[in-house]
C-alpha cells in the first residue's frame, strides 16, 4: 500500500481516509523491501532521494526479541491453516500484531492465514 500511495496510483487514494491524521507506522521489513524496489528498478539517485525524503513521514517499527517471537507465531499459524505466509509478510504481519495496529494492504489475501491480524485493504 504504501507504494501506491508514493506513486499517487489512484488505487492509494482508497487509504487517504484510513491513514489522515495518524501516526504512519512501517515495518523494517516493509522498508527493505521499497529500497530492494528501488534498486530492482534501476531508480537513479534523485528517484532514491525522493523515496527516502518520502518515507520519513513514517515511524519504522525494528525488530527485537518479542517481535521474532511474534513471527514465529505467525508462520506457524499460517501454515497450521494451511495458508502459505511469504516470510517478509510474516515479518510485516508480526510487527502489526506485536503493536496493536492494523495492517494497511492491497494485498488482503497474503495475510489471510493470519489470525487476530485486523486488515485494512480496498483490493487483493
Amino acid at each position: 500500500m504504501v507504494s501506491l500511495v508514493s506513486k499517487n496510483h489512484p488505487a492509494g487514494k482508497a487509504y487517504e481516509r484510513d491513514l489522515a491524521g495518524r501516526t504512519l507506522l512501517i515495518s523494517f521489513m516493509k522498508l527493505a523491501e521499497l529500497d530492494r524496489w528501488a534498486l530492482q528498478s534501476k531508480w537513479g539517485a534523485q528517484r532514491r532521494e525522493w523515496l527516502r525524503v518520502y518515507l520519513e513521514r513514517f515511524v519504522v517499527l525494528p525488530y527485537n526479541r518479542r517481535l521474532c517471537a511474534v513471527w514465529a507465531e505467525v508462520t506457524v499459524a499460517a501454515q497450521a491453516r494451511g495458508r502459505r505466509i511469504e516470510c517478509a509478510d510474516a515479518w510485516i504481519a508480526a510487527t502489526a500484531l506485536r503493536h496493536g495496529v492494523p495492517l494497511v494492504t492491497h494485498n488482503r489475501s497474503d495475510y489471510a492465514g493470519v489470525p487476530g491480524l485486523k486488515v485494512i485493504a480496498y483490493g487483493g
